[in-house]
């Protein structure tokens, strides 16, 4: 993780597969505030990683696909940018399904704040 740094990550607590291989051949022997102990690691490092990477946005301008309204303000429309982040920005005339290419003024961890520039041509 540290070397990556993946922008974003689904993580975890361990628990057994019933029916696995594993789970016939071995005991689950990690006690449970061990896992979480490591799980509170590992998100916090993701998060850590995520603004990291969304931070590189910040000043750019970037293509967004237009989905819908944002679930935090309706006066602003959501997308994901190529890399599948999600940005959010003010609504103007556009509509879900355009393509907008939108310059990145702030981020948070998992989420790229920005303003309209025009529509792509692509």
């Amino acid at each position: 993780m540290q070397q990556v740094k993946f922008a974003f990550g689904y993580m975890y607590k361990y628990s057994e597969r019933p029916g696995t291989m594993a789970a016939r051949k071995f005991e689950d022997d990690i006690p449970e505030a061990t896992k979480k102990r490591r799980l509170t690691e590992i998100v916090e490092a993701q998060r850590a990683h995520g603004a990291y990477r969304t931070q590189e946005f910040v000043g750019k301008t970037t293509e967004v696909l237009i989905e819908r309204s944002s679930k935090k303000n309706q006066d602003q429309w959501s997308g994901r940018n190529q890399q599948s982040i999600v940005v959010v920005f003010p609504k103007e005339t556009y509509q879900p399904g355009d393509l907008v290419n939108v310059k990145i003024i702030r981020c948070t961890s998992a989420t790229l704040i920005g303003q309209a520039v025009g529509l792509s041509k692509a």
